[in-house]
């Protein structure tokens, strides 16, 4: 009678566990390593997240996953954190080893790449547009500055402060130079200030009014008393988005005021019309 004996498990081989330091070679190891923990961090912050926006969800996922788990499991040797983390750093070495390789034959391609990008970039060099003849730079960019349209197409819809900057910007496009926009608390009723082509100081109030609601003698009276003794306008001008009273009209012509409604300024912003500094004052 022969006894039974048991079958010999293969034999397997042996890795050496001492190897030659490479100081590129474990530096990309933990660059790896590092890409792999902050991916996991990544993971790990949006489960939470879709686990905070749904519970109930994360909860189902989380018993489908387990049981795919013990499912997968079954009937094989049992997990063992020590071998995955062995397999892990396995993979990784040899990920750093063949990026290493691959470092060593990059060097090699490198002058002939970046002589590549710098002939791609000789083209667009060469785009840079040509001044037109006749012209000088500076002029020509002085020309697109002062023609430029400030975008605004419904003056009425602008807040306050907008459409006080509004008004400068036109000031601006039309040749006024020293523009400054002055208004707000303790203003005096002025609200732009500027020097006007001609040399004049120009003293501006903005009246941002709703449809049907007019400019009346008080609010002229109140920038008559501060726009030449207080602001020493050579020219006063209030612009507003409405229309302006018989009696405001009366006055400001008495004063010298220069009135701007809403269909002037329309004209004046599309070029249609004059600038409020050519105007005389009993329009």
């Amino acid at each position: 009678m022969t006894a039974p004996t048991r079958p010999l498990h293969p034999v397997r081989p042996v890795r050496p566990r001492h190897r030659r330091f490479d100081l590129r070679r474990t530096a990309l190891f933990f660059v790896l390593l590092a890409l792999l923990v902050v991916l996991g961090g990544v993971l790990a912050r949006t489960a939470a997240a879709a686990a905070e926006r749904r519970p109930a969800w994360a909860v189902t996922l989380l018993l489908l996953g387990t049981a795919g788990a013990l499912a997968c499991h079954r009937g094989r040797r049992r997990w063992s954190a020590r071998r995955l983390v062995r397999r892990t750093a396995d993979a990784l070495e040899e990920a750093a080893e063949r990026a290493a390789g691959a470092l060593e034959e990059t060097p090699a391609a490198a002058p002939a790449h970046a002589a590549a990008l710098a002939e791609a970039a000789v083209p667009a060099e060469a785009a840079v547009p040509v001044p037109t003849a006749g012209v000088a730079p500076a002029e020509e960019t002085l020309v697109l500055e002062t023609a430029c349209d400030p975008g605004v197409t419904d003056y009425a819809a602008l807040e306050p402060d907008e459409f006080e900057q509004a008004i400068a910007d036109l000031c601006a496009r039309d040749g006024c130079a020293d523009v400054e926009v002055v208004g707000g608390a303790g203003d005096l009723g002025a609200d732009v200030t500027a020097v006007a082509p001609n040399g004049h100081r120009l003293v501006v109030q903005c009246k941002r009014y709703g449809e049907g609601n007019k400019v009346g003698s008080q609010d002229l009276q109140r920038f008559g008393g501060t726009c030449f003794t207080v602001h020493e306008a050579d020219i006063a001008v209030l612009v507003t988005t409405g229309d302006f009273t018989a009696p405001a009209v009366e006055y400001a012509r008495q004063c010298g005021i220069v009135c701007v409604d809403a269909e002037m300024l329309r004209a004046w912003h599309s070029g249609t019309g004059p600038c409020p500094w050519e105007l005389p004052v009993e329009d």
